[in-house]
């Protein structure tokens, strides 16, 4: 018997060879004397055609060859005379490995929607359209660790269970092993987290970026990689309730530095999506965004625009007065929303956008503050279709300064005591981002709600599968 190959490397195999494939059948299709099997295994966004003589095949073991069934197939790899494909398979035998009801088969051939699709999300994989942004997804994170690994960086695993906020804005998800039925209480009537697990009250990590400094200022450069959660109520195309995360953290890099890194990374990986997921990225392009590669490819060739949120307020402004319209009004001190990033990258500059400078106000307490004592060394990287894609800062290395945030924050110094040794012993400059995985993804896919770049999403009142 053969030895199986993937459906990728059969489609790249020269005809001539006695060949076992194995996968689930996506269409079946024929006459009288022979059927056409479309075969897919979940290696490449195209199938591999099977062509069976109906007088070899037992008539009831073709009869269960439907939509969705599993199959092994044995036969000899020919030239194909039909287009779209070098060669195919002309089948000897076929075995059938999981028969599917093609009644209850939730995945018929018609163009089913998105919305429909995530209520199936533990079939959804099998489509065209999610095969590709798996695999997508898989080499985005394979070309993540390699772009850091080539840098010299450290991958440091932070925690997901925390006692501090590093967003310090609450919204999280609180673990416990208390009996929620009973909980116990503590002389003042409040919940008594001594008796809990940890001995205090602890959640879901909304960051690794605290503990990632830790890292940075023993290692000099690390990143992390990992699923972060937010208990937001946002329902909306942009927003999980769990998400991944990349988060490089450098000692001695300004904001300068962080910029550069942040510009040269994200050209990166959009470079690798294109030389090695090209087959995927361009059905995308095809059936859903025909100007998917177009904008990939110029995300490449162009460099990022930068300038402070002053100057992007400034310009917002003056939009407003020769007429456009925004949802929410533009002042100084706002925090921007994607109207008005997408109109800085799609419509006044034409391209991706570096802001920097923003108001310390509406930043997080870790973020250097500049000289005029209104503004923080912050850096959001904004993209077209997207908005912020990357949001980062060059960090407060002064124990004075970022005390005096803390405090000012009315912040627990209890649960930071450990961050404020790293500004105690031996502080030095440092700067550092994150990247939304999943924003990432929706650029390179040209998807248009954030679900459907993950396998299982996690959303307000949705933690199926």
């Amino acid at each position: 018997m053969a030895v199986r190959k993937k459906v990728v490397d059969l489609l790249a195999t020269a005809p001539g060879e006695k060949v076992l494939a194995k996968g689930w059948v996506r269409t079946k299709r024929g006459n009288k004397e022979i059927a056409f099997i479309a075969l897919n295994d979940g290696s490449t966004i195209n199938n591999i055609q099977i062509v069976v003589d109906k007088a070899s095949v037992p008539a009831d073991l073709l009869a269960k060859v439907t939509t969705g069934a599993c199959i092994a197939v044995e036969g000899d790899l020919v030239e194909s005379p039909g287009s779209g494909q070098a060669v195919e398979i002309h089948a000897c035998s076929i075995e059938l490995l999981g028969e599917c009801d093609p009644v209850r088969y939730p995945l018929q051939k018609k163009d089913t929607s998105f919305e429909y699709l995530r209520t199936v999300a533990h079939l959804r994989p099998r489509t065209n359209t999610f095969g590709a942004i798996l695999r997508l997804r898989s080499q985005m994170a394979y070309a993540i660790h390699e772009y850091f690994h080539s840098k010299g960086f450290v991958y440091l695993h932070t925690p997901l269970i925390t006692a501090a906020d590093a967003e310090g804005a609450g919204n999280m998800f609180q673990v416990t092993t208390l009996p929620l039925e009973n909980l116990p209480k503590d002389k003042k009537g409040g919940i008594d987290y001594s008796r809990d697990f940890f001995g205090r009250r602890t959640s879901l990590t909304v960051s690794g970026q605290l503990e990632g400094e830790l890292g940075a200022t023993a290692l000099g450069e690390i990143y992390t990689f990992g699923p972060t959660f937010r208990a937001e109520n946002s329902n909306t195309p942009r927003h999980l309730a769990e998400f991944w995360m990349i988060e490089p953290e450098m000692a001695f890099y300004d904001i300068k530095d962080n910029m550069d890194l942040a510009e040269d990374f994200i050209k990166s990986l959009v470079k690798y999506a294109l030389q090695n997921c090209y087959d995927d990225v361009k059905f995308l392009n095809d059936r859903y965004d025909p100007e998917l590669l177009g904008r990939l490819q110029g995300v490449i060739d162009t460099a990022f625009v930068r300038l402070t949120y002053s100057e992007g307020i400034k310009i917002l402004e003056e939009a407003v007065a020769a007429g456009h319209h925004f949802e929410e009004p533009v002042s100084w001190g706002m925090d921007l929303q994607s109207e008005h990033e997408r109109f800085l990258v799609e419509q006044h500059f034409g391209k991706p956008v570096i802001l920097t400078d923003y108001p310390k106000d509406i930043k997080a307490f870790y973020m250097k503050q500049n000289a005029d004592g209104k503004t923080v060394r912050a850096m959001d990287v904004l993209f077209p279709k997207i908005g912020e894609i990357i949001g980062g800062s060059e960090r407060e290395a002064s124990f004075e300064k970022l005390e005096n945030r803390i405090n000012e924050l009315g912040m627990s110094h209890r649960t930071l005591e450990w961050y404020l040794d790293t500004r105690r012993f031996g502080s030095c400059p440092h700067s550092g981002f994150g990247l939304g995985f999943e924003r990432l993804l929706l650029f390179v896919t040209g998807m248009q709600n954030i679900r459907d770049v993950i396998p299982f999403p996690r959303t307000p009142k949705n933690a199926e599968f």
